[in-house]
């Protein structure tokens, strides 16, 4: 997925109200960015912190410019744009390009289900059972190479464990894919610290039948792309595709 314009480097100055960044640009200009990130940005949100905005000229839209990347400076990029990650893996499903989620003829995203709660894609057809796919965008790193889930405590993130444990008691086949927008991680894990009662409800999501997934994705200015699967790090057990590294 490339950008639709091409980015520019900046400092960031501030960010607050969640959705707003103040930011500096290299010519000197200050400038107010939109932050289309919900969540903590525990680490990423620093000021001084060198980050890449995406310009736009659309009238309909009250910000000229949008936060997208923050620039680690040793090669590495994490992507804060929480609505990328839905992007890229709808892209890559509907091209078949995720092994283990591969071979299903009709991809269906924002289906209702359970109590009240929308999946974020519907697999069916193939041949293969209805599969409930959730997805999180992972961004948060503490430890060098570990991205951890959640950032901050999330009451719908553990409701959304226990829809699709009671998915896989019923026959269906439920996922939850951890995409990490970071590109220094190869291993995956619930903040437990953070929200106990989402790592506890992961534990009991996988005893229940729950698959766990985790890609990260390869980061620059120019765009980003799905890239390989990661470790994923639980109580009960890890899985170590050969990929990670």
């Amino acid at each position: 997925m490339r950008f639709q314009t091409p980015l520019v480097p900046a400092r960031l100055i501030r960010r607050y109200k969640r959705f707003l960044a103040d930011c500096l640009l290299e010519d000197g200009r200050a400038v107010t960015a939109h932050c289309a990130n919900p969540g903590s940005m525990t680490g990423l949100a620093e000021p001084g912190a060198r980050i890449w905005l995406e310009p736009n000229d659309d009238p309909r839209k009250k910000l000229r410019f949008s936060w997208r990347l923050v620039d680690h400076g040793d090669g590495h990029f994490t992507g804060v744009d929480t609505a990328v990650p839905n992007r890229l893996l709808r892209t890559a499903l509907s091209a078949g390009e995720v092994p283990g989620l591969e071979g299903y003829t009709t991809l269906r995203p924002e289906v209702r289900y359970g109590a009240g709660s929308r999946v974020d894609f519907l697999l069916t057809g193939g041949g293969q059972p209805d599969t409930y796919l959730e997805v999180k965008s992972v961004t948060l790193s503490r430890r060098p190479g570990l991205a951890e889930f959640p950032d901050s405590v999330t009451a719908r993130g553990t409701r959304h464990l226990g829809e699709l444990a009671a998915m896989a008691g019923r026959g269906a086949r439920a996922v939850l894919f951890y995409l990490v927008q970071r590109t220094d991680c190869s291993a995956v894990a619930a903040a437990a610290d953070i929200d106990p009662a989402y790592a506890a409800g992961l534990e009991a999501a996988r005893a229940a039948g729950v698959e766990v997934m985790a890609w990260d994705c390869a980061i620059a200015p120019e765009g980003i792309a799905l890239r390989r699967p990661l470790r994923v790090q639980g109580n009960n057990s890890d899985t170590a595709p050969d990929t990670a590294t």
